[in-house]
């Protein structure tokens, strides 16, 4: 799990005073209480944590489950612009994304996540109909990590996550 600015100022002021209320910590750094929760409770949870991007249910909660079986802590969103919240929201191990999104393209998502230093590093696998040769190329060159096409095997699919992830483990 990737640590924001205020996920490393909430662990150090608890190692400093682990005494210290969710009140107080949020006062201290200007946050509600209710993100100083959220953020704690998922600073708690040690698994991978993986980001579904797809605007098909079909696809994405199968998905969803299948990795969750894995141990995988699993969050979806289901447009562009709604993605690229939840990555800054949550800061995934790494990002499943499809192409063919309302709002914004999975395109356009991954160019400003890897374009945003905060989420340059985190690794994208874009997962979409688009097969053609062209559309590839372009999602390779603009930051993506892996391609894979549907209809996906579920065992590559989960092969080529864990080798990611592996590549991109600090």
């Amino acid at each position: 799990m990737k640590l924001d600015d205020t996920d490393r100022r909430i662990v150090e002021m608890l190692q400093k005073d682990d005494t210290l209320s969710y009140g107080v910590i949020a006062e201290r750094l200007g946050i509600t209480e209710r993100e100083v929760v959220e953020r704690i409770r998922r600073l708690s949870d040690t698994r991978t944590k993986i980001l579904i991007v797809d605007d098909e249910l079909d696809t994405l909660l199968p998905l969803k489950r299948a990795l969750e079986m894995e141990d995988f802590n699993v969050i979806e969103a289901q447009d562009g612009v709604e993605a690229l919240e939840k990555v800054r929201a949550e800061i995934p191990d790494l990002v499943l994304l499809d192409l063919m999104l309302p709002k914004i393209n999975g395109f356009e998502v991954c160019q400003q996540l890897k374009q945003d230093e905060a989420t340059s590093a985190i690794p994208i696998i874009m997962l979409t109909a688009k097969g053609e040769t062209s559309d590839k190329v372009e999602g390779i060159e603009i930051g993506a990590d892996d391609y894979v096409t549907k209809p996906f095997d579920l065992a590559e699919l989960k092969a080529r996550i864990k080798a990611v992830l592996r590549r991109t483990a600090p």
